[in-house]
């Protein structure tokens, strides 16, 4: 089975967000970057095919040279190869375009990608990355099992959870619980030597498209001061003619 994994570059986030030119450009100066959390879950699991059935697992990324240490740290914990396409990602269809050339020309049998990326959580991606390939698609993935060319999926729904059979290829959107978080791996010093010799490919861009421009970005207004009650009346109060919430 040959697995290809989606794999963001994003802010830590503990990290202090500002924007720059207008506030229309995301200001990385200090920023420390990291993969995407639900990248992380998927590339766990991944890394379970491989030692179990003995699948072979290649990482993908759209992204200039600064998302390769991303990359070398997805090779760390496994990975046997990395794609990086050379340009910006700058919405979701031109990275799912992007992607989904990599994934048809690869012939991979499952492609796992995050839910959304923790940046701009969008979620647009693995949806459209499964109608570009043709693939089978399974959102919100919490638990994956693959036997031959049929794949038991259970994802989470309103409510509760849902689990459905299907067949490869196929493209998922994962998230936490497709591991447990005690499972997920930080690379060693033998993995971080062997990463070193993997190889990491760089591809042109096809060129696709984007649909969508950012306009701007806006923080979230600082939150009001706390106000102090000394009774229940007095709350009741404040919550009826101030708040408005009752």
């Amino acid at each position: 089975m040959k697995i290809l994994v989606c794999i963001s570059h994003v802010p830590d986030t503990t990290s202090k967000i500002n924007f720059t030119e207008g506030d229309t450009k995301f200001d990385t100066n200090g920023v420390q970057f990291v993969i995407n959390p639900n990248d992380e879950f998927g590339l766990t699991r991944a890394m379970w095919f491989k030692e179990k059935q003995g699948a072979s697992v290649d990482v993908v990324n759209v992204g200039g040279p600064e998302t390769e240490p991303t990359l070398r740290k997805a090779l760390a914990i496994g990975a046997d190869s990395a794609i990086r396409i050379n340009t910006t990602a700058l919405d979701g269809y031109q990275v799912a375009k992007e992607l989904a050339k990599v994934a048809k020309e690869g012939s991979y049998d499952l492609v796992i990608a995050g839910r959304e990326s923790i940046d701009y959580n969008g979620g647009m991606v693995p949806g459209m990355l499964a109608g570009l390939t043709g693939a089978n698609f399974v959102n919100t993935c919490i638990s994956l099992e693959v036997e031959g060319t049929t794949a038991t999926a259970t994802r989470e729904i309103d409510g509760g959870k849902e689990t459905v059979n299907t067949s490869l290829p196929l493209v998922i959107g994962g998230q936490k619980g497709l591991v447990e978080e005690s499972d997920l791996r930080i690379p060693n010093m033998r993995g971080i030597m062997m990463a070193r010799k993997k190889p990491l490919t760089v591809l042109e861009p096809s060129g696709a498209t984007t649909e969508t421009v950012t306009a701007s970005f806006e923080k979230p207004a600082p939150k009001g001061a706390v106000k102090l009650v000394d009774s229940v009346d007095q709350l009741i109060n404040l919550l009826h003619n101030e708040a408005k919430a009752i």
